[in-house]
Formats: C-alpha cells, structure tokens, sequence
C-alpha cells in the first residue's frame, strides 16, 4: 500500500482546517452571553439558545421546513424512481429528450426558476400555499434523485428478476421483493439528498413564499436582514448538531458510502 507523503497529509490537514473553521466560529460565536456577535473566550452562556424556546417563530418556521422537505422529497422520489428506472433500462424513442427535461432544473438559476414560478402559480392564485411550496422544491429536487436512482439502476443485474419470474413470481412481486430492495440504497440516498436539499433552498422559496409559509432559511433571512444578535448562531449550531445525529444513523444503518454512491 502506498504510503501518504507528508506534504500531502499538510495539505489534507489545512483543507480540513479550512472547509471546519467557519462552522466551528459559529458554534463558538452561539455559546456567547453578549448582545452581539462575539467569541466567547470570557465565559460561556445557553443565553441564545433560550432564546430560541422563547421565539416560537423559528420553530414553527423548523417544522414547516421539516414537512416541506419531507413532502418534496417523497414526491420527488416517487416520480423519479419509474422516470429512472425506465431510462436505465429500457431504450425507447424520446429517451434522451425524457432525461434532458427532468434535468432541466439544474441548468436553470433558483432565482430565474423563482420567478417564473412566482409567475406561473399566480395565474392559478396558488402563491405561498403549502402545496405550491411542495410542488416548487419538487421540480428543484428532482434531478438529485433521479441521477442516483439511474446510477443504482444501471449497475443493477436485471437477470436476477428474470429468474425471480422465472420461478413463479409476477412482475410486480419480482420488483417489490427483489430489485426494489436491491436499488434502495440508491433510492434511500436520492430521497436524503432531496430533503438536504429541500430543507436548505433560499433563493427560489424566497419568490413563491407567503409570511404563513415561511421556511427556516427564509426566516433566517428575513431575520439577519433586520437584526445582529448571535441566536442565528444557536439556530446554526442546533441544524449543524441535527445533520450530524442523522449522518451517524444513517451510516450505522446503511452506510453513508453505499447510500450517496447509489452501490447496489
């Protein structure tokens, strides 16, 4: 096995310094028990967090995020699990056609996308409903389901559904018994890459949001715009230590490599 070169370890060792050094700023910066944003070096205080219980705002704002990411997410998948599964597999007129649209989104800018969606849902007098919001992400998220749910697809064995029918089984059981459960780390990493993805989008939920839908980071925004204090920090330093308990999980239970790789 070829050893590292110490240089190389410098280098890996400073990269990492540097992609960590902001998040560990602001989790220090949310321990601070001043008015303002300041390390706390003079003692430590759960001044900020408090304040997050007593700012029933945020967390109404967090759940809608949470059910917004969920709901996007889901329906994402769903979509994109038979679009994916088709291209993989099947060669039909109008593939590549098929492919390029439902990749569309991540050709075009959240803040372009953000208008014409702000335009198209106020014809129908949708704008800043729940639904209009789900609808929105879905079309954003999408496309990250649908490569992984190709790249687990496309390195499926096909045969091994063959010989499931083969033996008495229907289409619909060889798929829900044993390709399905074969291509769902695939699936599994496309739906949590969705929800990451849905949970943190700004920019476009800025056109098509209502002040009764707004998002986290649409309040987050909206708060830092008007105020300076360190309880975004807290805020941060809560969905930063959240992200972190559901990597582990999701590593412990499948394996974050097999999951964001879409490894059948």
């Amino acid at each position: 096995m070829r050893r590292t070169t110490f240089p190389l370890l410098v280098f890996h060792t400073l990269f990492a310094i540097f992609m960590l050094a902001p998040l560990v700023t602001v989790v220090l910066v949310s321990f601070t028990d001043k008015g303002y944003v300041s390390m706390p070096f003079d003692g430590a205080s759960l001044r900020w967090y408090r304040a997050i219980i007593e700012a029933p705002d945020f967390i109404d704002a967090f759940w809608r995020s949470m059910g917004l990411a969920t709901g996007a997410a889901t329906l994402a998948t769903l979509l994109a699990l038979p679009a994916g599964l088709a291209i993989a597999w099947f060669r039909f007129a109008g593939r590549e056609t098929l492919m390029s649209l439902l990749m569309s989104p991540l050709m075009v800018p959240n803040v372009v996308l953000g208008i014409a969606l702000l335009r198209f849902f106020t014809q129908f007098s949708m704008v800043g409903s729940m639904s209009t919001l789900i609808l929105a992400h879905t079309l954003v998220v999408l496309p990250y389901v649908l490569r992984l749910v190709i790249a687990s697809a496309a390195g499926f064995d096909r045969s091994i559904g063959y010989a499931a029918q083969t033996l008495g089984a229907s289409g619909w059981t060889a798929f829900r018994r044993v390709e399905l459960p074969l291509i769902a780390s695939g699936v599994t990493g496309g739906w949590l890459i969705a929800f990451i993805s849905s949970f943190d989008e700004l920019t476009m939920t800025i056109f098509v949001a209502s002040p009764s839908s707004e998002t986290l980071p649409v309040k987050m925004y909206n708060y830092i715009a008007n105020t300076i204090d360190p309880m975004l920090a807290s805020v941060s330093t809560v969905l930063i230590v959240l992200t972190l308990v559901l990597m582990l999980l999701l590593d412990r239970l499948f394996g974050l490599d097999r999951i964001l790789s879409g490894n059948t």
